[in-house]
């Protein structure tokens, strides 16, 4: 027998290495099996040079071997794998190694088996039967997809490994013997996991689970594409989805199955049904747990490795089909994205990640004792004396109490992602009688009034009439459960709106439309705080009512704390760049993503403005970062596909006009656009226009989720009748030779965008060579007030109604004043020249004494108070901004007072 101990102690044959050796024997009984077996394994262990087991190290091994037939084959593998693992034992119980190179290094063994076990199997099999064919006579291949830990590069030391088998197309070999591509494939998986799973006196390579394919141990071994996506489309389940996240093509084309699953797996729509179903399955597994007395099972057990991974895979169902950034397989790499993102606080992502490194730490120390596909913590002092020894604890006690510690740290972040919300409010009886239909009208009428509904008669008809809809009553029966649980928080929730009518009707109207869509009713179910907010935001907003009806998806933004941020407009853009670059050039789907992009934002700053009342030009600053960096990210993505290109970048810039120039957006406003480029090339203008059109598609073609922005070019040179670009050259020639007055007017308040920054510049000098022009101040005062004349005469004014923007002593008279100040006197006074927005502009002019000071100042005020109010009517969904006058009459009469001033009674 052989003298283990002193072969450790002779420290020249092992090169130093014998204590290293005498820990992994003192931590692994199965490690000293195999040295003892093998004493030529020692050799793995002395070469220096193999600083890891790589796929292409693994295949260079295995080639060296003599590998004529099955049994040779499955003799190689299981050499393979003995080599590999008493390296990986030292290794990793000496801490020379991490857990992510243990878990690489396991996948790779995996993965590099089942494509050397294919590739040997294909060659004998294709000697009786040919090749596996398709109708159109293209060579099929099995394809393998590794499941869970294989798929996402975390297989752990004693793992089996989950599979599921298929191929492309139907067809026949074209061998001597001919078979289906069923037969053929189902022969050839056979044999491929007796390669990988049978026991031979060298013993496995890994235990092969097949029972996450259709239909699990009944179903074919092996399926057509065709046949897998019947089966997905039509019986696929929940939790399959959830064993799908890691899913990874192993051995075979990829391409097709995975446009296959992805929809399957990752919804478009956020899916909140799918916590319920993990709660569901978390629960199954418990009630296994306790059956079998697994609560110290470090997998299964309460704060254990599944509820790690059900934490970060519950994420990724519901967001992943909108978030592309998330379909990626290994846990801790979402993880680290959820605390990027703040869907998990960052602190609580590092206190996860670590529990998640000791506890598959310490699975592979409980799996290295005797090579078993355990999780269970040992009884025996003796073993746990070794477990903590392996895991450097000064004791078992001290280990176990360490564990205990991340345990419950684990599920407590477990229960508050899965845990079931109650609802905020207790639901009076009357509330749960309107809506079971239980009442009469009467007694309808009277709960109604109890809750403080106002129009108590008109509101039972609304919830009569919803009840009875065509649309409810089809609903599926989960779906009604979820509207009925919800509907009394909501009825009671609006009656303690002022506006409670209203309100429950606008709440009706977004029901109606997302009603079909389980994942919003569900949403709701698990967050019926959510109501509150929205219910406070719709009953504030008629507008905002309408922009969620429209854009459902959006729901999932009141998630967000109440707590106000200035959002980093940078961030936002590598966040968008990354998305849209994800999509792969599909310039539907990168379309798609910039409206949601950009409706997500919206909503948000809108939800802020409602109920945290940012300040007014605070909110238009964002709104016009928001279209500015949009610009910019268009421009970039148009051009990476733009056919015809001529340079790598162009020299091309965005210049904006009118509220977008004057960083004074709304929320419905259309964007003003010159296109301007600076380029010798032959078809320059050609191509630019090209350009232009392409940008201006990608920002206002209708699609599936919208549009980004109405456009309107008007303003260029010679207008509607002009080029849609313009040569920097041009440009210039036009604004110095045939440019009206009217559009100096507008150059006061343009600004370079986006684009090339040398154009940019250029632009920036020709816009100030305009507007510090010398000017003929009375003509000047003459034509500007000519075409305020035709304004007003292009508008119909109602007596007592005031339009807040073209009514005389309004919005529009107070941006032709800033505008004529800045043409008058910028070439005395070069701080106009700054684009500053008009109130700033106008309080600037006061300072300088270009307006009397105190009459500026009162100006600005007013000014303000009528773009508030524009604003707060826009909130209410109206789309003509008409007061009545005796409301606003002292800002009115300040600023026409400012205009006389300035237009009527001004020397010179």
């Amino acid at each position: 027998m052989i003298d283990l101990e002193q072969i450790l102690d002779d420290s020249d044959h092992l090169a130093g290495l014998s204590n290293l050796i005498k820990e992994a024997v003192d931590c692994s009984p199965y490690f000293k099996r195999l040295i003892i077996a093998d004493l030529s394994l020692l050799e793995v262990i002395m070469d220096r040079k193999l600083n890891s087991w790589t796929c292409e190290s693994m295949f260079n091994w295995l080639d060296r071997q003599t590998v004529i037939d099955e049994s040779s084959l499955k003799k190689a593998l299981r050499k393979l794998k003995q080599n590999v693992m008493v390296w990986m034992i030292v290794n990793d119980i000496n801490q020379n190694i991490d857990l992510f190179e243990v878990m690489k290094v396991c996948s790779y063994l995996a993965e590099v088996s089942v494509k050397f076990s294919i590739k040997n199997l294909s060659n004998w099999l294709q000697g009786d039967y040919g090749l596996p064919m398709s109708e159109s006579n293209a060579v099929q291949e099995l394809i393998v997809t590794g499941m869970g830990k294989l798929g996402g590069y975390e297989l752990n030391v004693s793992s089996d490994i989950d599979l599921i088998f298929a191929f492309e197309e139907d067809g026949y070999t074209n061998g001597r013997i001919s078979l289906s591509n069923q037969e053929y494939f189902t022969l050839l998986s056979k044999k491929l996991i007796s390669s990988i799973d049978e026991i031979t006196e060298d013993g496995f390579v890994f235990r092969v689970d097949m029972r996450l394919r259709p239909y699990g141990s009944e179903g074919p071994l092996v399926c057509s594409l065709a046949s897998l996506e019947d089966y997905y489309q039509n019986m696929g389940r929940e939790w399959e989805r959830y064993a799908w996240i890691k899913g990874r093509v192993i051995a075979g084309p990829s391409h097709n199955l995975t446009l296959l699953l992805r929809p399957f797996v990752f919804r478009k729509y956020l899916d909140y049904g799918t916590i319920a179903s993990m709660r569901d399955l978390k629960s199954q597994i418990q009630r296994d747990v306790n059956r079998k007395d697994q609560n110290n099972n470090i997998k299964l057990g309460r704060g254990g490795i599944r509820e790690i991974e059900f934490i970060v895979q519950a994420f990724q169902l519901m967001r992943g089909g909108q978030d592309l950034s998330l379909q990626i397989r290994p846990t801790l790499d979402v993880l680290n994205l959820l605390a990027e993102k703040g869907l998990i606080p960052k602190e609580n992502a590092n206190e996860l990640r670590n529990a998640y490194i000791f506890l598959r730490t310490l699975e592979h120390r409980l799996q290295y004792y005797e090579n078993a596909q355990t999780h269970d913590l040992p009884k025996n002092e003796m073993h746990q004396a070794v477990i903590a020894k392996s895991m450097k604890a000064p004791n078992w006690l001290s280990l176990f109490n360490h564990l205990q510690t991340l345990r419950d740290f684990v599920s407590q972040q477990f229960d508050k992602v899965f845990a079931y919300e109650q609802s905020l409010t207790g639901i009076s009886n009357d509330a749960g009688a309107l809506w079971s239909g239980t009442l009469e009208f009467d007694e309808m009428v009277t709960s109604l009034t109890k809750l403080g509904y106002d129009s108590s008669e008109e509101t039972a008809e609304y919830i009569k009439n919803m009840r009875k809809s065509n649309k409810i009553q089809r609903l599926p029966e989960i779906s009604r459960k979820r509207l009925d649980s919800l509907m009394p928080n909501i009825i009671e929730l609006c009656g303690k709106r002022y506006n409670s009518n209203e309100t429950l009707n606008r709440m009706i109207v977004l029901l109606e439309t997302i009603c079909r869509r389980a994942n919003y009713l569900a949403f709701f179910v698990e967050y019926p705080h959510v109501l509150e907010r929205l219910v406070l935001l719709i009953g504030a907003s008629p507008w905002l009512a309408n922009y969620l009806t429209q854009h459902p998806i959006l729901l999932d933004g009141l998630l967000d704390s109440n707590s106000y941020s200035e959002p980093d407009i940078y961030d936002q853009e590598l966040v968008l760049t990354h998305n849209l670059e994800i999509l792969d050039c599909d310039t539907e789907r990168q379309m798609n993503a910039l409206r949601e992009f950009q409706q997500a934002k919206l909503f948000a700053f809108a939800c802020e403005d409602v109920i945290n009342q940012i300040p007014l030009p605070t909110l238009s600053g964002h709104l016009s970062n928001l279209a500015d960096m949009i610009l910019r990210v268009v421009m970039k993505f148009v051009w990476a596909t733009f056919k015809g290109k001529h340079i790598v970048e162009p020299k091309f810039a965005i210049v904006a006009y009118g509220k977008l120039g004057s960083r004074e957006l709304g929320y419905s406003s259309d964007l003003d656009l010159v296109f301007i480029y600076k380029d010798d090339h032959p078809d320059a203008r050609d191509i630019y226009s090209r350009f232009g059109m392409r940008i201006i598609a990608w920002l206002n073609t209708m699609t599936s989720s919208g549009i980004l922005y109405e456009i309107d070019t008007q303003l260029r040179p010679d207008g509607g009748s002009g080029l849609l670009v313009c040569s920097i050259e041009g440009f210039a020639n036009y604004q110095y030779e045939k440019a009206w007055v009217w559009e100096h007017q507008a150059i006061t308040r343009a600004r370079f965008v986006a684009g090339d920054t040398e154009v940019g510049k250029d632009f920036e000098e020709i816009r100030l060579s305009v507007i510090t022009q010398i000017r003929d101040l009375k003509q000047l005062r003459i034509e500007i007030t000519e075409m305020r004349q035709k304004i007003n005469k292009s508008h119909h004014f109602v007596e007592g109604r005031f339009d807040l923007k073209y009514g005389l002593g309004g919005m529009v008279d107070v941006e032709f004043i800033v505008q004529y100040l800045v043409l008058a006197y910028a070439n005395k006074n070069p701080s106009l020249c700054e684009n500053r927005g008009n109130i700033q502009t106008l309080r600037l002019c006061s300072v300088l004494g270009l307006i009397p000071p105190e009459l500026g100042q009162r100006a600005a005020d007013s000014y303000y108070k009528l773009r508030q109010h524009q604003h707060a009517l826009r909130l209410q969904g109206y789309r003509e901004a008409w007061v009545p006058e005796a409301t606003m009459i002292d800002s009115i009469k300040t600023i026409r007072t400012l205009w006389r001033k300035v237009f009527y009674e001004e020397n010179g």
